[in-house]
């Protein structure tokens, strides 16, 4: 006798993949704007670059524009969303972590779209990501232009999935913060994070769930909330207040490079954004360093120089500031709901950050 299958009975609901999908363009399309063209049957989102009113045109400000893109995925942080069944601040992440990056060449995020890949699709959990990734988008003012949901039976353990986003924005060419202009005498201006962001989960959930042996329910010693609480927090998305700085000088480069704090920690990712000829220094003590990170240090007896190549350590984000301009720029930041401090300087040197 032969057996009728499905792809049902391989693992994919195309019926429930349909209905789910239909949820998240719902969601999307609270997040659209008057660029974002209707795309229904497409497989590709549309962004217009003109509109026939140039006044609700975002390039209407812009002589010369540049297109900037990037990708990031949230990284083993999901690890902890799967622990917890908690799945709606990941997209969050996934939005934040493209979207800095954008910013470090000084644009502004278009939209945004992301991809998930899962082994077996769970309509409320993906439901959960969704809600996430279109807050992100809120914050960020970007489109979710659209995305990918891959069903894939077999490559996810049951309940896991990845999350990768893509982010496209602009940027004026006579604007693009390149590093080109840092100078000796430059002053670090460091915002600070929300806690881990999305970085160095791999040692985090080692120290913290293998080697020290914490509940996700429990309140560790000096942290103040529950461990999954912290470890879920999502990543700060800083594009409002530092298109704000942007733009309140555009007839000067005051701030040289801006660095998003990610991968290889806060003095890697600061050095990459140096130009030859200048090294900096970030003082240590110059802002108060959260719990979160103190923890992970003392019940792993990870040594400090290693702690600052693998987390952010509380500063998410550092603009590389002219000296003259630093206190007026903190101040404004201030008011935008951020916590600036004035972190360290640059000197003549070899490309190189020192923090001590």
């Amino acid at each position: 006798m032969t057996v009728k299958l499905t792809y049902k009975d391989a693992g994919v609901d195309t019926d429930l993949t349909l209905a789910t999908t239909s949820g998240f363009a719902r969601l999307a399309r609270r997040t659209y704007g008057p660029q974002v063209l209707s795309s229904r049957g497409r497989l590709a989102g549309l962004y217009s670059l003109l509109l026939e009113d140039r006044r609700l045109s975002i390039f209407q400000h812009y002589r010369n524009p540049v297109l900037a893109a990037g990708t990031d995925s949230v990284g083993t942080k999901l690890k902890v969303a799967f622990l917890a069944g908690r799945h709606d601040t990941v997209g969050i992440d996934a939005v934040a972590m493209c979207v800095n990056d954008l910013l470090r060449v000084g644009a502004r995020p278009l939209f945004f779209l992301d991809y998930i890949g899962i082994g077996r699709l769970d309509q409320e959990q993906g439901l959960a990501i969704m809600r996430g990734v279109v807050a992100g988008c809120k914050q960020a003012e970007c489109a979710l232009l659209g995305g990918e949901t891959a069903t894939l039976p077999g490559l996810y353990q049951p309940g896991e999935y990845d999350l990768v986003g893509f982010a496209v924005g602009v940027v004026e060419r006579s604007r693009i913060v390149d590093g080109d202009t840092i100078r000796p005498g430059h002053v670090l201006v460091g915002l600070a994070s929300s806690g881990l962001h999305s970085n160095g989960f791999s040692l985090a959930r080692k120290v913290l769930l293998e080697v020290g042996g914490l509940r996700l329910d429990e309140v560790p010693e000096g942290l103040g909330s529950p461990l999954v609480e912290e470890l879920l927090r999502p990543t700060r998305i800083y594009v409002r207040p530092v298109l704000d700085q942007l733009n309140y000088y555009r007839r000067k480069k005051v701030i040289g490079g801006i660095s998003h704090v990610t991968k290889g920690g806060l003095a890697h990712s600061l050095a990459r954004v140096l130009p030859e000829g200048v090294a900096a220094r970030v003082k240590r003590g110059s802002w108060p360093v959260p719990p979160i990170f103190q923890l992970i240090r003392r019940l792993g007896a990870v040594e400090e120089e290693e702690m600052y190549r693998v987390f952010n350590m509380g500063i998410g984000m550092v603009l590389v500031v002219a000296p003259y301009y630093a206190d007026a720029l903190c101040h404004r930041l201030k008011r935008a709901g951020e916590t600036p401090y004035i972190i360290g300087r640059v000197s003549r040197g070899t490309r190189s950050v020192v923090i001590g």
